[in-house]
């Protein structure tokens, strides 16, 4: 009789912890998508590797490293006729010092999920100051120092729990690209999606800043979820700085834009 009742508890509270969670989900849903005022991003930056050079990065930053992704968001909001005038407002949070656990090799569909678990409970224990704001958007910034033959992890932005995981080069000459991906990584957790493919050429039409263009090639700008500006359907090249970097109509529709 006691085990059927544990069992019932252990079944209650499971169910509750599933309710809760799906009401969060789906009121960071909702209210992200509203843009009914500037949503909030903090940057956590994290130390990649054991280079000095890579903390003496992280020391001298500052929110106008990053000032660069609000005015493209302003920038893009207002050619798409957004009502907010100022989309996102990002702030820089302290350095994180505990490492996320590691992306998995294998990474097939039930190991990225475990994965997503375990990263977002190592994001709530060690951003405790930030945890109870259920809107606020944390995108961690894992710099390394690298060098010219080194290729940094995928970065990641996920939708449910508002969070980024961005690996990016701690040199002052990578800031305007990092950015970029910081921005990449933002606007997946608002709900758009990657327009790449696996040869990591954009789509057509989706990944295309105007696919309309005549002639189609070369085409002058990256739409945002593909990054790269393409030359010719097989050659594309990555942006380097925001500037030359756009939200299409199809990204627009997926972050909530046109209803606004």
């Amino acid at each position: 009789m006691r085990l059927v009742t544990f069992q019932n508890t252990r079944i209650v509270l499971l169910l509750g912890v599933l309710v809760v969670t799906a009401a969060v989900t789906l009121h960071q849903l909702v209210y992200t998508r509203s843009w009914n005022k500037p949503l909030e991003v903090v940057i956590l930056p994290l130390v990649g590797d054991r280079n000095l050079a890579t903390h003496n990065y992280i020391q001298s930053l500052s929110e106008r490293h990053f000032k660069s992704i609000e005015s493209w968001f302003e920038r893009e909001a207002k050619r798409h006729d957004l009502s907010l005038s100022q989309p996102v407002s990002i702030r820089l949070g302290p350095q994180i010092h505990v490492q996320p656990p590691p992306f998995p090799e294998n990474a097939h569909a039930l190991n990225v999920v475990i994965w997503g678990l375990r990263f977002r409970w190592w994001a709530f224990r060690n951003t405790p100051e930030i945890d109870t704001n259920l809107t606020m958007v944390r995108i961690f910034v894992r710099y390394y120092t690298g060098d010219d033959n080194q290729s940094l992890q995928h970065s990641l932005g996920m939708q449910k729990g508002l969070m980024g995981l961005v690996h990016a080069f701690a040199l002052p000459q990578q800031t305007a690209q990092n950015n970029i991906v910081i921005a990449h990584e933002l606007l997946h957790t608002v709900g758009a999606i990657d327009k790449y493919g696996p040869s990591g050429l954009p789509v057509f039409p989706q990944g295309y800043a105007n696919p309309t263009r005549r002639p189609l090639f070369p085409q002058r700008n990256a739409e945002i979820m593909a990054g790269r500006i393409p030359l010719s359907r097989y050659r594309a090249y990555m942006a380097e700085t925001l500037n030359s970097v756009v939200i299409n109509e199809h990204t627009a529709s997926e972050i909530n834009w046109f209803s606004n």
